[in-house]
């Protein structure tokens, strides 16, 4: 793990990558990381995440400043503005249960190549995947979920890089710092090894690769 500059971090992330970014409706979000990639103009993103947010908050703001080109999201229902970039057919939106989401980054982050899951047999969601029956049911096969880079908002982290989470700010964190090559991570709190009790940390030291200065 290497402490780096906020500024120092959005410029590792080129233009057009795929990334991952924490949170639910904002909550959880890394708004600095968020911030710095609008300043930047890192445009062309393929961006993971829940959902759209709401203008101004969390990842909403790179809608505002339209530097997504796919988002692949649980709903956008919430945000006017990534509707209508979807509309206009200058995003492309790929709309999944969210548990199917959930586990799909999971998968990416365990080596899995995908997962069976009975969600949307029947239903538009099926139209061009495999279907697969076990024991006489029918299960659709969801291909695993990873992405360049991961975003991601931890309440404490310590100076090796392991990360605790506070209530639902934890949502979709963990599971995101396993899915993705390169690991970005703001804290809240940077504290002394040792503050976080060994069985309190969720995301350990090895997955982070960057954390950013509270400076």
């Amino acid at each position: 793990m290497k402490a780096v500059s906020v500024e120092e971090a959005v410029a590792m992330i080129p233009a057009g990558a795929s990334v991952m970014v924490g949170g639910f409706m904002g909550v959880g979000t890394p708004e600095r990381l968020l911030d710095e990639m609008v300043r930047q103009q890192k445009n062309g993103l393929s961006l993971i995440c829940n959902d759209a947010a709401l203008p101004g908050k969390g990842v909403g703001k790179l809608f505002d400043a339209a530097l997504v080109s796919r988002l692949t999201a649980t709903h956008i229902g919430l945000n006017p503005k990534a509707q209508q970039q979807m509309l206009a057919s200058q995003i492309a939106v790929d709309l999944v249960p969210q548990g199917t989401f959930v586990e799909r980054i999971r998968a990416g982050g365990c080596g899995i190549g995908g997962i069976l899951t009975a969600t949307g047999v029947g239903t538009l969601v099926a139209e061009g995947k495999r279907q697969i029956e076990v024991d006489g049911k029918p299960f659709l096969l969801e291909t695993a979920l990873r992405a360049q880079f991961a975003l991601v908002h931890a309440f404490l982290a310590d100076y090796l890089g392991n990360l605790a989470y506070a209530l639902t700010s934890r949502n979709f964190n963990p599971v995101m710092a396993m899915a993705a090559d390169t690991v970005i991570v703001t804290a809240e709190h940077i504290v002394p090894v040792g503050v976080i009790a060994p069985d309190h940390v969720v995301t350990p030291a090895p997955l982070v690769d960057y954390l950013i200065t509270n400076g």
